[in-house]
């Protein structure tokens, strides 16, 4: 037994306790952190924790598990002091060392950092969005693989968010998809503190929360969040819902237990101060001078976990062999799925035949994606309210609807943010691959998930179509000009422009083979010839980012032009004329910076020669960054203006980005 007088308090308040004063030690030690959020909501975490949660800390990846995302990412030691305490792979040291440089205790949760957290938060408004994708993954997969006395698939999402997470625009927009698609499975628990950095939040967020979200479809509860009997009793009454989304409010005091900053924002985002930790832990009746002290009782209490976690997957496992047995054709397809197994797709990807007319490569996509479909089934798709737009449909495979769970094709409506980040929370679920589409132009409204998507190594496939200036008539709002430039800056994002319909199918087979993060293809909306390759490399080549496409007739070019997407075109009508002036021209097809910059740097030589200096690059979109591969006595031939609206060949040739301009740049140079 510990050495506190645990009398009066119960072992429920004494673990209670436990939970806030690991927090205000981990940040106190840090000198960082927040404080105040760990300690309003340590009654609600701990009874969903104890009496609801099912998940196996010997197994994190336990397939069944519920997933429990703290949106409030902010605080972090809540989750940490929730994982040490229930017997996950994270020692007391990792707590002791909270925010500290190579801990797997980051000041924010981050997936694959810390066992135990699902997805990476912080940036408010994520983990509540990401986790109605987790719910969306759930019930597609349950609808498919259980039936009426097997459930193989049946587990909950659960989520603490915040006022903050409230605010952000991304919640309203999943908030309202969650509602509608009656997601039943979705438990958010609302830590209504009513504190903000700023202050109260009187001084922003005044909307009553509870009528809004009624509006969206939601079920609504109001408790006090830290009379444990009602929050027992809304989880339940929660889990009971099981045709609506549902959201309990809790109304909490941050920074709980503290005597002088209980309920004020001063214990939202700094630590409480030496004397003030000794002031909270004695009004706890905690002795002030032990350090991240976990009494006996309460760490026997909450190692039970581990016990049940382990009877929990083992009674699941007992009902997946019986599954295997009774219906191993579909228990086959649930192990692929699980796996994220793929076909051969040399197999089945198309091949385009040689069109000098060709197509949009969105619109071979839109047929790679059909080929796909038929080949790997736990793919699921949709669009932003651009379906048709950008050719996204899977002929046949079904709407993702309240009805038809078993559906492949989502509608998102416009709702951008909300649709890429739930596309992380179906990746990071497991069981589908998903991919999502709408206009480049609108990955600005994307960026934050895909931002997200790139830290956590998240592999999430946007289908950005409608790529440039060839959009032509929309005019400026529409034409993308530095988003190409802005993607290819974030980290660990794979961006990939495809030159024809060839390229696009080996694009796609490059996004479904890439893991450790997003993909991003994007596709015209005009037309593009389709290249007869025996007469030039092999689309297959889009693997190495870079390839040469068509080389000149001498070992070493005079020229070499470089180009993207549909600008390849362009560049190869270029070199037609200059060969025909007895100019030795090398084109070179660029689909993808990033793989390209991985090749060795013999590849990169041999594909751009360091001694031939003269290099044209051609791209309809910004310049920004493409003296990487021009060279400093190289020309780049971009747009570094808004576009304008018109004829998408007279947009062209308004802005410069042609055949004649390639050639006049050429004489210059040569």
């Amino acid at each position: 037994m510990s050495d506190i007088n645990v009398d009066p308090l119960t072992i429920d308040q004494l673990t209670v306790n436990t939970i806030r004063t690991l927090s205000i030690d981990g940040v106190e030690a840090a000198n960082s952190g927040h404080p105040g959020m760990p300690m309003g909501m340590a009654d609600v975490a701990y009874i969903l924790w104890t009496r609801f949660l099912r998940h196996n800390p010997s197994n994190p990846d336990w397939f069944n598990r519920d997933r429990f995302i703290l949106s409030a990412g902010h605080g972090s030691m809540l989750i940490y002091s929730l994982l040490h305490l229930t017997g996950y792979d994270l020692d007391l040291d990792e707590l002791r060392n909270f925010r500290q440089l190579n801990s797997r205790t980051p000041g924010h949760p981050e997936v694959g950092m810390t066992p135990g957290v699902e997805t990476t938060t912080g940036p408010l408004g994520q983990g509540f969005s990401t986790g109605v994708g987790m719910a969306m993954a759930e019930s597609h997969l349950a609808s498919r693989f259980n039936s009426k006395g097997r459930t193989i698939v049946d587990h909950h999402v659960y989520s603490i968010v915040s006022d903050g997470d409230l605010m952000e625009g991304i919640t309203h927009e999943a908030a309202s998809l969650a509602g509608h698609l009656k997601l039943g499975k979705l438990v958010y628990l609302y830590d209504s503190n009513r504190i903000s950095i700023d202050g109260s939040t009187d001084l922003a967020f005044t909307e009553n929360v509870a009528q809004r979200f009624e509006a969206y479809g939601w079920h609504i509860q109001e408790i006090d969040g830290h009379d444990h009997q009602q929050i027992e009793e809304a989880i339940q009454a929660a889990r009971d819902e099981t045709e609506r989304p549902s959201l309990v409010i809790c109304k909490t005091v941050i920074g709980f237990g503290s005597p002088n900053k209980q309920g004020s924002a001063d214990s939202h985002g700094a630590p409480l101060g030496e004397e003030e930790v000794r002031l909270t832990k004695e009004k706890m009746s905690w002795d002030p001078d032990k350090k991240f002290y976990i009494p006996d009782e309460v760490l026997q209490k909450m190692r039970g976990a581990v016990e049940r976690g382990q009877q929990l997957e083992s009674e699941w496992k007992e009902q997946l062999d019986a599954f295997r047995k009774e219906d191993p054709e579909k228990a086959s397809l649930f192990d692929r799925a699980l796996a994220r197994e793929l076909p051969d797709l040399d197999e089945l990807l198309p091949v385009f035949e040689p069109d000098e007319k060709g197509l949009a490569t969105r619109a071979s996509s839109g047929t790679v994606i059909n080929a796909l479909a038929e080949g790997i089934p736990h793919l699921l798709g949709g669009s932003a309210d651009l379906t048709g737009s950008n050719k996204t449909d899977m002929k046949g495979a079904g709407i993702f609807q309240p009805d038809s769970y078993e559906g492949r094709n989502v509608h998102y409506g416009v709702r951008e943010h909300a649709m890429a980040a739930a596309m992380n929370g179906m990746a990071l679920h497991g069981g589908v691959i998903p991919f999502g589409g709408t206009f480049l132009i609108f990955s600005d409204y994307c960026r934050p998930a895909i931002r997200i998507a790139s830290l956590s190594e998240i592999p999430s496939i946007f289908v950005f179509t409608h790529d440039s200036i060839g959009l032509g008539e929309d005019g400026p709002t529409h034409q993308p000009i530095e988003h190409l430039a802005s993607l290819r800056a974030i980290p660990n994002t794979l961006v990939l422009r495809p030159a024809d319909a060839n390229e696009t199918a080996a694009a796609w087979k490059v996004a479904l083979e890439h893991t450790s993060g997003p993909t991003i293809l994007a596709l015209t909306r005009q037309a593009l010839p389709t290249y007869d390759r025996p007469d030039y490399a092999p689309a297959s080549m889009v693997e190495k980012g870079a390839y040469t496409l068509r080389d000149s007739e001498s070992a070493t070019p005079d020229l070499i032009l470089i180009a993207t997407g549909s600008e390849v075109a362009i560049a190869m009508r270029a070199a037609d004329t200059l060969s025909r002036k007895g100019i030795g021209v090398r084109v070179v097809s660029m689909p993808s910076w990033e793989l390209f910059a991985r090749q060795p740097e013999s590849y990169r030589d041999e594909v751009l020669p360091p001694s031939v200096t003269a290099r044209i690059s051609i791209e309809a979109g910004s310049t920004f960054g493409w003296e990487r591969w021009t060279g400093t006595d190289g020309v780049t031939i971009g747009i570094d203006r808004f576009g304008i609206s018109g004829p998408w060949q007279e947009v062209y040739e308004e802005l410069g980005v042609t055949e004649k301009r390639i050639i006049e740049e050429a004489d210059r140079l040569l």
